[in-house]
């Protein structure tokens, strides 16, 4: 989506209204705009100001990159920063993160981008990466593909038709909300990963959550994953931060990270 900066305001805001399900009286309802105004701006009659272009943009929940793509497009400037993990104006982000991925040992987190790259980890991580392809852990990690890929984890995930379908299903959601061309092809790669007989669904079972069963040498360890996000961001790459965070799901795998 980030490419399309040079097509027209209103047919991107028309797009993300489409994506959303919404109809042009409901937008208009929500932002507090008339119908007519918004369909002028859509079929690029009238200009949005830049307050209403942020308040369309909160509506439909644009991301916050999407959002300077708008702003952009009608000729504004970018509102939200984009700086790297090791920029000193989110050193209070990144001391958040550490401590998070710290504090959360012996049990396996991770940090990840909008693309499911890894960003940074705890140590209990690559303790259990035995087996994978060097080339999976060459910077920079997917997470997903190190996940799928027949090279990777996938032959030592127990479940891993239902951990297979999961992941599709959070990465799918992730594209309708995102419109990210990139994770537009993550997807179709990883559907071309070998799948096991019988893919299961991921709501299969009793289980209360969807649980992530990895073979090791001391047996299958057993885990349930939780994702945090920064509540409040103003910076692109805080909004697109996930922290990955695993706890065992039975006593063995909690005593087997202790040992560990």
């Amino acid at each position: 989506m980030s490419a399309t900066t040079q097509r027209p305001v209103g047919a991107l805001l028309r797009e993300w209204r489409q994506r959303r399900r919404l109809s042009q009286l409901d937008l208009a309802g929500d932002a507090q705009v008339s119908t007519r105004h918004l369909s002028c701006v859509e079929t690029g009659r009238a200009a949005p100001s830049r307050e209403m272009l942020l308040r369309l943009a909160r509506r439909l929940e644009v991301p916050l990159r999407e959002r300077n793509v708008l702003l952009a497009a009608a000729g504004y400037a970018p509102m939200f920063a984009e700086r790297g993990l090791a920029d000193p104006a989110l050193a209070a982000a990144r001391d958040a993160v550490d401590a998070v991925l710290r504090g959360h040992e012996p049990n396996p987190a991770l940090a990840i981008d909008r693309h499911w790259n890894m960003l940074a980890h705890n140590r209990v991580v690559p303790a259990l990466l035995g087996g994978v392809d060097a080339t999976l852990l060459a910077p920079p990690v997917n997470v997903l593909r190190l996940s799928l890929h027949p090279q990777g984890l996938a032959p030592r995930i127990v479940n891993l038709g239902q951990w297979r379908s999961h992941l599709l299903e959070r990465l799918d959601h992730q594209i309708a909300v995102s419109a990210d061309a990139v994770l537009g092809r993550l997807a179709a790669e990883l559907r071309d990963y070998p799948a096991p007989e019988g893919d299961a669904p991921a709501d299969a079972g009793n289980a209360v959550a969807v649980p992530f069963q990895l073979a090791t040498e001391t047996g299958v360890l057993s885990f349930i994953g939780t994702t945090t996000v920064f509540g409040t961001p103003v910076d692109v790459t805080l909004a697109e931060l996930a922290l990955e965070t695993f706890f065992p799901a039975d006593a063995r795998t909690a005593e087997v990270l202790r040992r560990l």
